[in-house]
């Protein structure tokens, strides 16, 4: 019997790249709640650009209600077995609350929380799912790039890595920096954001919101299908915030509104507005010291969002870069030590192969460049039609989802709700 989706109050487009591809174990006919404005508009926009492209086009058939309050509706009604939840991320974790006490699977986009004192209402949603046997699962697409897996392949291979250095302040073992624009272009289309997307208290802070996809591969890198305990295993040592100042112009430009509301008040001074996006943290992880940055710019100069990632290990140093010399392309690096040879190296590649045909290697300076071939890059937006069939895995199975997932799900939420609970105390 196919899923029967439900989109709650459509505020990111999240939502409607879920709806880039049809899936056989989902009716094409969708049920949205949302409230009338917008935002909604722009998702039912998206999806009629999906419905009517030239090649590939969707079939997605959409009942629309629309009220004040989006989340009652939809409980009322449930003419689904399973709803996504994209868009404002303050009080979310209530929301799948009473989804999951109502029945119903979870498919949410990240952040489930942005504030610690939430974390015990994130246990109690993790066991009721279990508990109910229902799906609770949050969008971690990162995980899906060829660029991200294929590290995580060398850094869990002794043989060539070693073991991470545990490291200190100044020279951690892991680093990690991502870096995202407030001005994008989003399925061909320019993007346009919320007023409330620059309410850090509605919204959340960087590290907070898109930091989660950061915590979330190094943990899952560094440490994989290893369950981690955030009270014994993960101890935050520093955060630090600073804003990115958006003048009037820029802010009518990415919202449409003439003027900043009231509600970011607050956060403006001299007819600028301090958007508090970014986050840096630092925190060890089973001993190990993690160093991360998670910032915002206003507009890309060359490429697009960046992520670049360091693990050193006893016999090498496995990176991921991605600026100029990249042409603003992830690409994967080893560095090897006196402990490893490129000959080891190399045989681990060729093992590889049989997972990703074609992988390569060629020098670069002092290290070695994997070749990770196009057809593996398939890119943030298609990474959403994976996750999601993970998530149809779940619905039918919901004891197929590894026993990490929920240890390492607190462990991340515990590494960036607490990062800007510090960051705010100083």
């Amino acid at each position: 019997m196919p899923t029967k989706l439900m989109i709650a109050d459509p505020g990111h487009f999240h939502a409607t790249l879920l709806q880039k591809e049809m899936y056989p174990e989902i009716d094409r006919r969708v049920s949205v709640y949302g409230r009338l404005g917008p935002e909604l508009l722009d998702y039912l926009n998206r999806i009629s650009l999906f419905n009517t492209r030239r090649e590939n086009p969707t079939r997605w058939e959409l009942d629309v209600h629309t009220s004040s309050n989006p989340m009652k509706e939809m409980l009322r009604d449930k003419p689904g077995n399973a709803v996504v939840f994209t868009g404002r991320n303050r009080g979310k974790i209530d929301r799948i609350l009473d989804s999951l006490n109502a029945g119903i699977h979870v498919f949410a986009d990240k952040p489930w929380i942005i504030e610690s004192g939430e974390m015990p209402k994130l246990q109690q949603a993790l066991e009721l799912a279990a508990h109910k046997g229902l799906a609770a699962y949050d969008i971690m697409t990162e995980r899906y790039e060829a660029t991200c897996q294929v590290p995580r392949a060398l850094v869990s291979s002794p043989e060539i890595f070693g073991e991470l250095i545990t490291g200190d302040a100044e020279h951690p073992g892991i680093t990690a920096k991502s870096i995202h624009h407030i001005m994008k272009v989003v399925a061909g289309v320019p993007l346009k954001r919320p007023s409330w997307f620059f309410d850090t208290v509605e919204y959340g802070e960087g590290l907070a919101d898109v930091g989660t996809h950061v915590v979330d591969l190094v943990q899952w890198t560094a440490f994989p299908d290893q369950a981690i305990d955030y009270r014994k295993d993960i101890q935050v040592l520093d955060g630090r915030h600073w804003p990115v100042v958006i003048d009037k112009a820029q802010f009518t430009k990415v919202t449409g509104e003439t003027d900043f509301p009231a509600t970011l008040g607050k956060n403006v001074h001299d007819g600028k507005l301090d958007y508090y996006c970014n986050n840096s943290v630092h925190y060890t992880l089973k001993g190990v010291h993690v160093k991360m940055d998670i910032l915002w710019n206003w507009e890309a100069v060359e490429g697009g969002d960046v992520y670049e990632t360091v693990y050193r290990g006893t016999k090498a140093r496995v990176e991921i870069r991605q600026g100029k010399a990249e042409k603003y392309v992830p690409e994967v690096y080893v560095f090897p030590t006196n402990e490893a040879t490129v000959a080891d190296i190399v045989k681990k590649i060729a093992g590889l192969q049989a997972r990703w045909p074609g992988l390569g290697l060629e020098q670069s300076g002092q290290g070695l460049h994997v070749i990770i071939p196009e057809r593996y890059r398939v890119g943030h937006e298609a990474h959403f039609a994976q996750v999601a069939n993970h998530f149809l895995g779940f619905i039918h199975a919901p004891k197929s989802m590894p026993a990490w997932e929920v240890p390492n799900m607190l462990a991340k939420y515990y590494v960036s709700t607490k990062g800007v609970e510090l960051a705010r105390a100083k």
